[in-house]
């Protein structure tokens, strides 16, 4: 019996490529350019998808030649996102509307750039507003403890387990960042790791606390040695399999521990990140520091996390505000 697709799976299903469209030819070589001036793989996967469901739409128009391809007729496609339904009846959100439209820019301002096209019609399309969301769901301190403490249940294959989510905890790291660790990237003794090319593509040094290197030296001399299989490529954590964790692998054993501590918030390892941002911030952390260990390129992107931490401030606010600030038994009301 086949399997079923899970959530996951549909997420995002691949459309496929309209070989006798004409526009296709171009987005292969758009591609191949976006990878020579090394924009990150993720990012030319993401291109590839936006543009052609794109193409698909060009095609079921009898549009078959970037030649063709007009302002008005983009400003058609935004609003077809606009109102473009999924198949459980909700629209697209505006950031996934905003990145497909973004992959469009970038390949007419390419088209135009190379001389294929004459001008660039998508130089002045309109990208819909983006707002930047607030952290839904916050593990605090001891739902993180929790979680941990269900590692203890499996075993050798535990030890791996902590040591990942307590690398996870420490760092605020993303799960591509875990994912692609090496052993080189790790100094246990000077509590430090090198994230090498993270989100953007850039290194950053951030530290690592002593708990986690605990756990990771652990993992190392215990247990890794016998998940590993020859010649070893040098990632510091291992699948069962004796391979390299991929795609949603990381996401699916960190999930099963927030099950296991009967904890139903959606998401897995970013959980993890939102909870050290979090956390230190509360605990009287500077901004910039919490900026710097997340490798945010721009504050704007940590300060959505001063909102989340509102205990610190309700509690200046408390001590503060002169309408707090009463002499103890007093009240204005009846």
């Amino acid at each position: 019996m086949p399997r079923r697709k899970t959530r996951r799976d549909r997420r995002k299903e691949p459309v496929s490529p309209i070989e006798h469209n004409g526009i296709t030819p171009y987005l292969t070589e758009f591609l191949a350019w976006s990878a020579s001036m090394n924009y990150s793989a993720q990012t030319v996967k993401d291109r590839r998808y936006a543009l052609t469901r794109f193409i698909v739409w060009c095609d079921e128009r009898d549009l078959s030649r970037p030649q063709d391809i007009t302002k008005p007729i983009l400003e058609r496609y935004r609003r077809f996102l606009y109102h473009y339904r999924k198949k459980n009846g909700k629209p697209l959100g505006f950031s996934t509307q905003a990145s497909f439209l973004h992959a469009i820019k970038a390949f007419f301002k390419w088209l135009a750039q190379e001389n294929h096209i004459l001008y660039n019609p998508a130089s002045e399309l309109d990208i819909p507003r983006v707002h930047r969301q607030l952290p839904r769901h916050i593990l605090n301190h001891g739902e993180v403890e929790s979680i941990l403490n269900q590692t203890s249940l499996n075993g050798e294959i535990g030890i791996r387990d902590r040591a990942i989510i307590e690398t996870l905890y420490s760092t605020g790291m993303r799960r591509m960042e875990c994912q692609n660790l090496k052993l080189y990237d790790i100094e246990l003794e000077q509590g430090t790791v090198l994230i090498r090319e993270g989100k953007g593509k850039k290194d950053r040094y951030i530290p690592i606390g002593d708990r986690a290197c605990a756990w990771i030296r652990k993992y190392l001399e215990d247990v890794r040695p016998g998940l590993v299989m020859e010649p070893d490529d040098g990632y510091v954590f291992i699948s069962d399999l004796g391979t390299p964790f991929r795609n949603n692998q990381l996401s699916d054993l960190v999930k099963k521990y927030l099950e296991r501590a009967g904890i139903d918030k959606p998401g897995a390892c970013h959980l993890f990140r939102h909870a050290m941002a979090t956390q230190m911030l509360e605990n009287g952390a500077d901004i910039r520091f919490i900026q710097a260990m997340l490798g945010h390129a721009d504050l704007s992107s940590t300060q959505v996390y001063t909102q989340v931490s509102i205990k610190k401030l309700k509690a200046v606010h408390t001590l503060t505000h002169p309408a707090n600030r009463t002499t103890a038994g007093r009240s204005d009301l009846g």
